[in-house]
C-alpha cells in the first residue's frame, strides 16, 4: 500500500510549534516569506520555502508539523 506523502504547506500553528514564538509573530514571518517569494498575501506558503528562508533542514522542521 502506498504511504500517504507529507503535507506540502505550512501554517503559523506550525511555525508556533518549531520556532516557539506567538502565533502573531509567525504569522509574520510567513508574511515575510510571502514577499521575499513575491507571492499574493493569500498564497500558501511551502515547507521548502520556509526551510529555505530560515536556513534549517526540511527533515528537522518535518519531526515538528502537526497532522
Amino acid at each position: 500500500m502506498n504511504k500517504i506523502p507529507h503535507r506540502i504547506f505550512i501554517y503559523p500553528k506550525d511555525v508556533e510549534n518549531i520556532s516557539g514564538r506567538c502565533l502573531r509573530t509567525c504569522r509574520t514571518i510567513l508574511q515575510k516569506i510571502r514577499i521575499h517569494y513575491k507571492k499574493k498575501p493569500a498564497d500558501p506558503v511551502t515547507i521548502k520555502e520556509f526551510c529555505e528562508f530560515m536556513n534549517i533542514k526540511e527533515d528537522l522542521v518535518k519531526d515538528f508539523l502537526i497532522d
